[in-house]
């Protein structure tokens, strides 16, 4: 007996829309990575990634402000500008000229960045490589993630060779200036 004879497929309540697609898309992609190669190399496929993003992304931002360069201040305002226009909640806690502290309590990837701290790596290089391509240098440090469950985000991007930034976990990115 055929059911579907009362039902039209298009009209039925199934969340599957592009959006919901490509991020749970990334998240089985990013899962597969972290089972099959292990997180550090799933990370290292991801950051490849997240660089050709970024330089991408630091373009499109230095032409739509037509620089050639981004200033410190333009570069922490793409940083949170860029993860708005992609439903994240980055803002910053601290600035200066040795660093850049952002706090974030939403994800772009929502949910489906649990347990898959190999995304964090788009953030990470995407960061770190507008960062260094502008000023020069960056560090990028993960110190929390909503991915490892913790209730936040925390992204320390340090700017200069410091003390503290030379003891900071975290990948280092270098520009062209």
């Amino acid at each position: 007996m055929n059911t579907s004879l009362n039902h039209s497929v298009d009209t039925l309540n199934v969340p599957l829309e592009r959006d919901l697609f490509l991020r749970t898309l990334i998240r089985e992609l990013s899962g597969t990575l972290q089972d099959v190669v292990g997180l550090q190399e799933a990370s290292g496929f991801i950051s490849v990634v997240g660089q050709n993003m970024g330089r991408q992304i630091n373009q499109d931002y230095r032409s739509g402000l037509e620089v050639s360069n981004l200033s410190r201040q333009q570069v922490a305002d793409v940083l949170v500008d860029l993860k708005r226009r992609i439903q994240g909640g980055f803002y910053i806690i601290e600035e200066n000229d040795e660093k850049i502290v952002f706090g974030n309590r939403v994800c772009p990837f929502a949910e489906h960045v649990s347990d898959r701290p190999a995304m964090c790596m788009m953030t990470s290089n995407v960061f770190g490589t507008i960062a260094a391509d502008n000023l020069g240098y960056a560090k990028v440090e993960l110190q929390e993630t909503l991915a490892q469950g913790d209730s936040r985000c925390k992204v320390v991007v340090y700017l200069k060779t410091t003390e503290e930034s030379e003891d900071a976990a975290g990948r280092e990115y270098f520009g062209g200036i």
